[in-house]
């Protein structure tokens, strides 16, 4: 068995099985991307050995341990060969004795075996710690509808560094945008899953974002990250209002009805609610562009509010429109 530092565990993770052996509670909260769970304990085992060690003490709770683990080893080894890899990486919460103990046990039987040192909270610290560093961001800004994702989607063909926030999210990014998308990760899964991007990519050349709230949908994203954000130069796109709506229109017009008239009230206060009842009229009679025109007065307000609080970020605006997409990406490829 040899205990490996986070940096080395990071390098070979993508090319050999790892396996986490918390509990599934704890691996569903946050996980290293493709992790495998392979849980000593499971939920109710997991708290009731915590209890016992809180109460009876350590030596007390190894031995209800392994009474619990006992019947499980054999059925682990199977799930280990299973992988098709003699080599494995194995870690718990803070490379204690779950981590060491499956290691003890697949070493035993033949596999080779690397431990993280520290856990996933060394991870978890390698994360924060990574994201304190000078990055070489670009942001790509502009008002609701104006083809922002779909421009770096062209981006990315065309070779760019790309970090798509809001599809990692599963959320896009107001009111409306996760009747699309899904079930979000947890904000910890989300981070985790950012990072894993960054990962793959050459720091010394630029890494893209779309311009983000701190918290997108129901996650967060890291502290740390968000800050270098705002710091980072923008590049403003703008879309002629007409084009806008027909954008919001063909992302957001087929969805159901009831959603959008929820996702309406969601900002009545804000919206007022003499527009929300406009709004609201104009969904129920299939008027899409009209309600997207109203709403669209909220969520510019709103930008606008956003963006002259950044003017000092702003290297450069390209006006945009639906025809000529594909020019203006090459253009963003090229600034410096």
């Amino acid at each position: 068995m040899e205990i490996v530092e986070i940096d080395q565990f990071l390098k070979q993770k993508n090319d050999y099985p790892v396996l986490d052996t918390r509990s599934p509670s704890e691996y569903a909260a946050g996980h290293i991307p493709r992790a495998i769970n392979l849980p000593l304990f499971d939920n109710v085992q997991r708290a009731t050995i915590g209890s016992i060690y809180k109460e009876e003490g350590r030596e007390k709770a190894i031995k209800v341990g392994l009474r619990l683990v006992g019947p499980k080893l054999e059925r682990f080894i199977e799930i280990a060969e299973s992988f098709g890899s003699k080599k494995l990486l194995i870690h718990c919460w803070r490379g204690g004795m779950r981590s060491s103990s499956l290691a003890w046990l697949l070493e035993l039987y033949g596999f080779e075996i690397q431990v993280l040192k520290g856990g996933y909270k060394s991870y978890r610290n390698y994360l924060l710690s990574f994201f304190e560093q000078p990055l070489k961001l670009k942001i790509l800004s502009g008002s609701t509808g104006s083809m922002k994702t779909f421009l770096l989607e062209e981006m990315q063909r065309m070779g760019a560094q790309i970090v798509d926030l809001e599809k990692l999210a599963h959320h896009q990014g107001s009111s409306f945008g996760s009747h699309n998308e899904g079930e979000q990760p947890t904000s910890e899964q989300f981070q985790n899953d950012i990072l894993e991007n960054f990962l793959k990519f050459s720091l010394e050349k630029a890494i893209w974002l779309e311009d983000e709230s701190f918290i997108i949908g129901k996650t967060h994203l890291i502290s740390s990250l968000y800050q270098l954000m705002q710091k980072s130069p923008r590049y403003l796109i703008v879309l002629p209002i007409d084009q806008r709506l027909e954008v919001l229109v063909q992302g957001y017009g087929n969805l159901p009805k009831e959603k959008l008239i929820q996702s309406t009230l969601n900002i009545a206060k804000k919206l007022g609610k003499e527009n929300t009842q406009r709004a609201v009229a104009h969904i129920e009679n299939g008027e899409m562009k009209e309600a997207a025109r109203i709403i669209l007065t909220y969520y510019d307000k709103a930008y606008s509010k956003g963006i002259n609080k950044k003017v000092a970020t702003i290297e450069k605006e390209f006006q945009l429109s639906i025809d000529n997409l594909e020019r203006v990406a090459h253009s963003l490829m090229k600034v410096d």
